[in-house]
């Protein structure tokens, strides 16, 4: 017998996938604040800072958003629904103009949305996304966009550049002390699945660190690429324990466990936890005696994975233990690496700057880049929030009775750190691929890096994610 999953629990129920419910509903009463004349509006989405030391963002997952905003969502049943729901709510609704969108224009939504391509990687403020409205009867509709426009943009746009940036730290460091950076896009895995607000989220959030990276333990995202970038397979994981099968019996029976998961995967990359009890006993007697020429005669990598303790320490201290059990040989650049059966992987308590710390504290010691992995959960998909970036959207033009106007804000207290830009806005990309923020008038037909992606209801260039993964290179 097949189930469906529920929609909604209570008869009562209203159908949540609704454009007009898709908006801070205060900008639902904009149609009415517009000044006389206005027949056209545009509007740009921009990082307005840089977060700590990443001063360049990655842009993606617009795709994602156009998908759900491409067609005839603009329905009659939506408007008959919504309308009775928001009077009751408290605010006005624009019910002629919606009904405009619905009769003259198929329910499609009238707007023109260009875009730099995604996985373009740019300075912060320089505008990743313009919205035109071209309808004098619907110039509310730029601003209305921008709670979906803006929610689908900053979000993966933030994870992938945190993602980007830490793969470029942990290159940088591979080229010190391993030599080479063959197999960096598997040192950073995310583990973020439980930790995000939604499936949706984990979805969005894990291909937004597959853009740079390969390791990942949210399936959802594999589906995500697929469904909206056409990747045949995004990324990949491995088999791994976890404390629900090293604990099964007690701390006698960690041993037979361990015995058991080497005994289901022979071969291949595999993964343990080991500080369900005695993280470095396991490490030294275990590993390091009992299943020692077991693990080195294995045809593939044994990962033995710290859970608990001060990160820093337990990792210098597990690769310390490792190598006096299974020795060790030097990079070409004079740096201690374990054999190749064996590595370690750190996901307990890991963000960008615990990373950093544990591969310096490692190259103090003399110790390879490689032989380490690193998982990160939290820090990756949910400790993120618009601010860090800065990112905004704001309207920016109005043309009144046929002339463009600049539209702008400079607030006295914010000392010009909320500065919005003025005018119809383009992104200048020179002969060398700089990019700087230009008006469209004054840039060179074919050096606009905005490309048209989305018209009245359609998308009009869609992008694979090997593309975007070649725009996003390190």
């Amino acid at each position: 017998m097949l189930h469906t999953k529920p929609t909604a629990l209570f008869d009562n129920a209203i159908d949540i996938d609704n454009p007009i419910f898709d908006t801070d509903s205060y900008k639902l009463s904009h149609y009415k604040m517009y000044a006389e004349g206005v027949d056209k509006s545009f509007a740009y989405i921009e990082p307005r800072k840089a977060y700590g030391d990443i001063d360049e963002v990655v842009f993606f997952g617009l795709q994602m958003e156009l998908a759900k905003l491409q067609g005839n969502i603009w329905t009659q049943t939506a408007l008959n629904v919504a309308a009775p729901e928001l009077l009751k709510y408290g605010y006005d609704i624009n019910v002629k103009g919606i009904q405009k969108i619905i009769d003259t224009y198929g329910g499609r939504t009238p707007v023109r949305i260009d875009a730099l391509p995604e996985g373009t990687v740019a300075p912060v403020s320089v505008p990743q996304v313009r919205v035109q409205t071209d309808d004098p009867d619907l110039v509310w509709l730029s601003s209305f966009l921008e709670t979906r426009l803006l929610r689908a943009v900053w979000y993966p746009s933030t994870v992938a550049s945190i993602s980007r940036y830490g793969l470029i730290e942990i290159k940088k460091r591979m080229l010190i002390t391993d030599g080479h950076t063959e197999g960096v896009e598997f040192k950073f895995h995310d583990f973020g699945a439980r930790g995000v607000s939604s499936f949706e989220t984990a979805g969005i959030g894990a291909l937004a660190h597959l853009v740079n990276a390969r390791g990942t333990d949210t399936s959802s995202a594999l589906i995500y690429g697929r469904n909206f970038y056409g990747a045949d397979t995004a990324g990949f994981s491995i088999p791994a324990s976890e404390h629900s099968i090293m604990t099964q019996l007690g701390r006698e029976g960690e041993r037979k466990m361990v015995a058991k998961v080497l005994e289901a995967y022979p071969s291949g990359l595999l993964a343990n936890v080991s500080d369900s009890y005695d993280h470095m006993d396991l490490v030294r007697n275990g590993y390091g005696k009992q299943f020692r020429e077991q693990i080195l005669g294995r045809d593939g990598v044994f990962v033995v994975r710290p859970d608990s303790g001060d990160p820093l320490e337990i990792v210098l201290d597990t690769i310390a233990a490792l190598m006096e059990s299974f020795g060790y040989t030097y990079t070409e650049t004079g740096y201690k690496i374990l054999p190749p059966q064996v590595r370690v992987i750190q996901g307990d308590g890991i963000g960008i700057k615990e990373m950093i710390e544990i591969m310096d504290a490692m190259m103090e010691r003399g110790y390879a880049i490689g032989n380490i992995a690193f998982g990160m959960g939290g820090g990756l998909l949910q400790k993120v929030n618009r601010d860090m970036f800065g990112y905004a959207q704001k309207l920016s033009a109005v043309e009144i009775d046929g002339v463009w106007n600049d539209v702008f804000k400079d607030p006295i207290t914010a000392g010009g750190t909320k500065t919005s830009k003025k005018g119809r806005l383009g992104v200048l990309r020179n002969d060398h691929g700089a990019m700087c923020t230009r008006p469209m008038e004054n840039i060179p037909k074919g050096y606009d890096a905005m490309v048209n992606v989305f018209d009245t209801g359609m998308i009009t260039r869609l992008q694979t994610f090997d593309q975007v993964r070649a725009n996003a290179a390190i």
